[in-house]
């Protein structure tokens, strides 16, 4: 065992008797002589002297533990343990840390030739496509590997996690030549020939104690309210509303004498989620919670099916930020909205996709 390897003592450890060199009777000088003879006469032993196995050996009159299996020392024909941590990815290792709450490292250096782990992408990390390959795969349209909403329920369109050159045609083809395409949530570097028409940072948040309730003032919007509806996103902007948007999820509204004021929804629904999309107010009628009370309320119905609720908005969007911070969500992760142009021509090969 190396100084490196060798266990450092404390207080304790040092007040434990070791042996000492002059431990043990004193030898006469003639015991020495026929020592040093029988010595001779026994064939020298070169390398590695074998670890004797029992439980204890003495030096003199101190009692020493032998080594034993693992102390830096093995035996003649036993495999060399190196000690070292198992791999990141061995399954045994990564069960060991899931059941002591403990994060899986990624990054962990690897032997040359190692398979190199890879992190699993979170749900949310492209709600799109996790709800159009998911719960909403009814609604999708599919060209190559893109993915979309009917273009008259949600703008949402999903891209794979990582698009290539030909992703990047089928979704040309797809919207047209020529055509703005929203890309939103998406993140990543867009093609030469795309010219990027918009673009703003947003924000995602993810329920993390919401005290959801019922809201006795709201009422169920259905098909016959969305003309209402949709004067009320002109007028509000509260993002994408569109006259198949109420398809998506549930839609919460209050009235007063009548009139549509207030509302709220669910859009994106990946597996074990639903986000909450559309929450705008009348501006003569702000200032009553009537947005607070909904969002509560909706968070209730999607807490109710066993989901988790989740948003999205303006990363410069402070007031809203401020209230869902209130409620009790909290910041998950930036991404960004943008639109982009498709080229003017399409690549060789490629044809448009005819709106179905």
């Amino acid at each position: 065992m190396s100084a490196a390897e060798a266990p450092q003592t404390t207080g304790e450890d040092q007040a434990v008797d070791r042996p000492r060199a002059d431990d043990g009777p004193k030898m006469t000088s003639e015991s020495q002589a026929a020592g040093q003879a029988r010595r001779a006469e026994k064939p020298q032993r070169t390398g590695r002297p074998q670890a004797v196995r029992g439980p204890q050996a003495t030096v003199g009159s101190q009692a020493v533990a032998r080594p034993q299996a693992g102390d830096g020392l093995r035996t003649v024909g036993e495999p060399q343990r190196t000690g070292r941590p198992r791999a990141v990815g061995d399954p045994q290792a990564a069960g060991e840390r899931q059941a002591a709450g403990q994060p899986q490292a990624l990054g962990h250096p690897h032997s040359p030739g190692q398979p190199q782990p890879t992190a699993v992408p979170h749900v949310l990390d492209n709600p799109a496509r996790a709800a159009l390959t998911g719960p909403h795969a009814h609604f999708a349209e599919r060209h190559g590997r893109i993915l979309r909403y009917p273009v008259d329920v949600t703008p949402w369109l999903a891209l794979p996690d990582e698009p290539d050159a030909d992703d990047w045609a089928d979704l040309a083809a797809f919207a047209g030549p020529g055509a703005e395409v929203p890309l939103l949530g998406f993140r990543g570097p867009v093609p030469e020939d795309w010219e990027v028409t918009f673009r703003i940072e947003g924000v995602q948040f993810v329920d993390d104690g919401l005290s959801t309730a019922p809201e006795p003032e709201a009422v169920r919007l259905g098909p016959d309210d969305v003309p209402e509806m949709l004067d009320l996103v002109a007028r509000t902007q509260p993002g994408p509303f569109l006259p198949r948007t109420i398809e998506l999820g549930t839609y919460l509204g209050i009235r007063r004498e009548g009139a549509l004021v207030a509302m709220a929804g669910e859009r994106l629904h990946p597996p074990g989620w639903t986000e909450i999309s559309a929450v705008c107010t009348d501006p003569a009628f702000r200032g009553e919670g009537l947005a607070t009370r909904l969002i509560l309320a909706v968070a209730h119905g999607i807490r109710e099916r066993g989901e988790t609720p989740f948003l999205h908005t303006g990363a410069g969007n402070t007031n809203a930020i401020r209230l869902y911070e209130s409620l009790g969500f909290r910041l998950r992760r930036t991404t960004a909205f943008m639109a982009a142009r498709a080229p003017e021509r399409l690549p060789e090969g490629r044809t448009a996709v005819p709106v179905a």
